[in-house]
């Protein structure tokens, strides 16, 4: 079954964790707690080992929600670049793993994007009614120099990625952990001279390949999978019969890989009733959260594209179409 997430940006708890509990969530989407004035880093621990991550919990669960998916991980670009010192950064990622396993937190989303991260070149754009969305456009860095360490060939992510399968894989089976791989955002290759290989469909079956553990999956991520097909419900179908759906972001763009804003759950343009459907037929038991939502007039965020209100409208949303689906 699909279970309502959503993600707790804020590094105390707030209004807005209250106001998740009071609409009906009941899952929590953590980021590692890294800032200074974070009193869970305080832990002797670094912010992926046991000790952070217990805080974490506990403060999630006194807010009366459930922490099951961590949204972030230690740096990774050595890793992904496949440089010296790619060792000790899988170390990290490794105590990252089985310190969720000790403490049952069920899913890793992480992403494959060297350098240059998930993108975004406006949070000003216009949504529906005047509201306020972010968006890309690829022509605002036509003019820039590449990213550093760039060029970085697309064979070279590869090889890097099927490198850290390899010996991640094993311990999150251990650890009973679910690996969800976050495609490319946006996904176009290369960005500012770096090449980006999570940005097709194709790709995610070559990454199964890799290793086809059941906890080598993906993040489902709507706004970016419309972008690689021109049917998105078929592409949930999918990989939701191959069992390979471990978390869900709910969203919708309009426009291309080139350039796009984000949108309204209800006002872009793919079928998000076929989506639920989609996900229900398939048997996909997954977090689900709400994504990028575009901001109300008065709204206010810690984050672009995460707003109170405008987030509440998408839970609704959401809420509304299983309701109405799961009752058929």
């Amino acid at each position: 079954m699909l279970r309502l997430a959503e993600i707790l940006l804020e590094s105390r708890p707030t209004a807005t964790w209250a106001q998740l509990v009071q609409v009906g969530v009941e899952e929590a989407v953590g980021v590692l707690p890294r800032a200074p004035t974070d009193w869970r880093a305080h832990a002797p621990e670094p912010p992926w080992g046991y000790g952070p991550l217990a805080l974490l919990r506990q403060e999630v669960e006194d807010a009366g929600l459930r922490l099951t998916v961590i949204e972030d991980n230690p740096p990774m670009d050595r890793l992904r670049l496949g440089l010296p010192g790619r060792e000790d950064e899988l170390e990290t990622v490794l105590e990252l793993l089985r310190s969720m396993g000790r403490l049952g937190i069920e899913v890793l989303c992480y992403n494959w994007m060297a350098v240059v991260p998930w993108s975004r070149t406006s949070s000003s754009l216009r949504a529906r009614g005047g509201a306020t969305a972010t968006g890309f456009d690829l022509s605002t860095w036509s003019e820039g120099p590449d990213a550093p360490h760039a060029p970085v060939a697309e064979e070279r992510l590869w090889e890097s990625l099927g490198w850290f399968l390899e010996r991640a894989v094993p311990v999150a089976e251990e650890a009973g952990v679910k690996l969800a791989l976050h495609p490319d955002d946006p996904p176009l290759s290369p960005l500012r001279g770096v090449g980006r290989i999570i940005r097709s469909l194709e790709a995610y079956d070559r990454v199964f390949e890799l290793h086809p553990s059941p906890v080598n999956g993906m993040t489902m991520c709507q706004g970016n999978v419309c972008l690689m097909t021109d049917d998105l419900p078929a592409a949930i179908r999918r990989f939701g019969d191959e069992r390979r759906i471990h978390f869900v972001h709910f969203r919708d763009v309009r426009g291309t890989t080139e350039r796009f804003v984000e949108t309204f759950v209800d006002d872009g343009p793919t079928d998000m009733v076929a989506c639920v459907r989609a996900y229900l037929d398939a048997g996909v038991d997954a977090p689900l959260r709400t994504d990028h939502s575009p901001a109300l007039t008065g709204d206010d965020w810690v984050v672009p594209g995460y707003p109170t209100l405008g987030r509440l409208h998408a839970i609704g949303y959401v809420q509304g179409l299983l309701a109405a689906l799961d009752s058929r």
